[in-house]
């Protein structure tokens, strides 16, 4: 057995960098390991991170993070979804809940009984049978614990945040359990010239920065990844064709709703994400489309309320690297790849990123097939999720601007077509490793885009149409119940949750 690590170098903060230094912190506890993040107040992070999906709270509880702490300290407010409007046809919208549909009966799963009452008359939307839907269209939510056979079992939320007051939460979180933080630039990543694993950062004033594994957390400019490695960038434009954003803040939008919204624009989309006391908003959209300032101008046109920051342009490339981990340099965040925040999965692709690393630890012999186990796990998430944001671009009856013309036209990665194909011809989902995104979240954007399958399971019609229809007649009874009995977000918020 070879020895083990002895220091971790973090190269960049921001929510990647802290993410990474609170979990290793806290998961190696013990070992004598130490970890110090290098970055620089100079340097900017992109922070429009402020959505999440359900699993950070996993992440959170293998923290101990107390939840009221954590929403109070970053400005947060509860998610149960996401609205999207304009996506399938304009004025048309749909709904992606958190949590499931419903509760499976008769031999099939719950949408197959769906299917089977359609197919009889039933015109009862599937958003009916999702309770964090239903809460989401009243405003009303409630933190509540589920227990089995519940209605809460099915009950699924993430939160919104302030990007930049997470960091600065986990990073106090990470230095009260010994993280040593270094500020400064990096100027020179050293390579040993034997192995060409990265011996040490220099920084710009001289300051010698060595580590046995390097976490690379610079952005997306790869500094150790990409510049110092020359790891290969895969480019998906040709499935995801935006390649700008522009974010802006807003004074709050109150009371402010449970769920996040994207509206489809003429050449991208916009987002709207409620804190507690402002709101980002964001463009997302195509520069072979639109030139930035008429994208600008079509964001600052769209806001519920008045700016209280300047617009910030960003560029990126979607894609990832073809190897997260290079020789002794695992890249996270950004540096790894970029999946824009459609299904706001950024934040969740740093988080697996780092429990897949401590699930797979090296030692100093940086054993090639742990290495390489890592890199076909981390391939394998980023593949499913672009997989899932392609599908919101691609099942579209939009053909009113070029943009939406083109992405009508876009060829399908052959994992997404055979996952429609299966879905059109029975109702089935095909089940893919891996995948974040459970069958709930696949009916929602398959069924709220149009995507209706021509066939359905038949083991459904072993349930009589009469006691089907009294089943999600009572399915829907306990939901709109459960979501009247809860407060309103803003006076959960209030109660519990404000922000000093």
């Amino acid at each position: 057995m070879n020895a083990p690590l002895m220091q971790i170098v973090i190269a960049g903060g921001g929510s990647a960098g802290w993410m990474a230094a609170a979990a290793l912190a806290q998961g190696l506890r013990g070992t004598g390991i130490a970890i110090r993040l290098v970055e620089s107040e100079e340097i900017g992070t992109v922070g429009v991170g402020e959505a999440t999906i359900p699993p950070i709270q996993g992440f959170n509880r293998i923290l101990g993070i107390d939840e009221v702490d954590f929403v109070k300290a970053t400005q947060g407010t509860f998610k149960l979804g996401i609205e999207f409007v304009d996506w399938w046809r304009k004025g048309e919208r749909y709904f992606h809940p958190f949590g499931r549909y419903g509760d499976d009966f008769g031999m099939v799963p719950f949408h197959q009984q769906w299917l089977a009452a359609r197919a009889a008359g039933d015109r009862t939307p599937l958003a009916a049978y999702s309770l964090s839907h239903v809460a989401a269209a009243r405003g009303r939510f409630a933190p509540a614990n589920a227990s089995a056979g519940s209605v809460f079992a099915t009950f699924g939320y993430a939160y919104h945040f302030d990007a930049g007051l997470y960091a600065a939460y986990l990073r106090r979180f990470a230095e009260a359990r010994g993280v040593v933080r270094d500020e400064g630039k990096i100027g020179e990543v050293a390579l040993d010239p034997e192995t060409g694993f990265v011996t040490h950062l220099m920084l710009q004033d001289g300051r010698r920065i060595e580590g046995d594994l390097f976490l690379d957390c610079t952005g997306f400019r790869g500094l150790l990844i990409g510049e110092a490695l020359g790891t290969r960038y895969l480019d998906w434009r040709r499935w995801l064709p935006c390649d700008r954003a522009i974010a802006v803040p807003t004074e709050r939008v109150a009371p402010p709703m449970p769920y996040t919204r994207s509206t489809a624009r003429d050449s991208g989309w916009q987002w709207r994400i409620p804190l507690q006391h402002r709101t980002g908003n964001g463009h997302i959209y195509s520069s072979d489309f639109i030139d930035d300032d008429a994208a600008e101008a079509v964001l600052l046109a769209n806001l519920d309320a008045r700016p209280v920051g300047d617009p910030r342009r960003l560029r990126f490339t979607t894609g990832r690297r073809e190897q997260a981990w290079a020789r002794n340099v695992v890249s996270i965040g950004l540096s790894s790849g970029f999946l824009e925040p459609l299904e706001s999965t950024s934040l969740h692709l740093i988080q697996s990123a780092i429990t897949n690393l401590l699930a797979w630890f090296p030692d100093r012999g940086f054993d090639p097939a742990i290495r390489d186990e890592y890199n076909r796990r981390m391939g394998r998430e980023f593949d499913v999720v672009r997989d899932f944001l392609v599908l919101h671009y691609t099942a579209t009856e939009r053909d009113d601007t070029p943009f939406w013309r083109h992405c009508r036209a876009i060829e399908l990665p052959d994992t997404l077509a055979e996952k429609i194909a299966m879905f059109a011809r029975t109702g089935r989902l095909l089940e893919r490793e891996g995948d974040i995104f459970h069958d709930a979240s696949w009916l929602a954007v398959l069924t709220g885009q149009g995507v209706m399958p021509h066939g359905r399971d038949l083991l459904s019609d072993g349930v009589p149409a009469k006691e089907r229809s009294a089943v999600l007649a009572a399915m829907r009874k306990v939901i709109g119940q459960a979501a009247d009995a809860m407060p309103s977000h803003a006076d959960t918020l209030a109660r519990h949750f404000r922000a000093p």
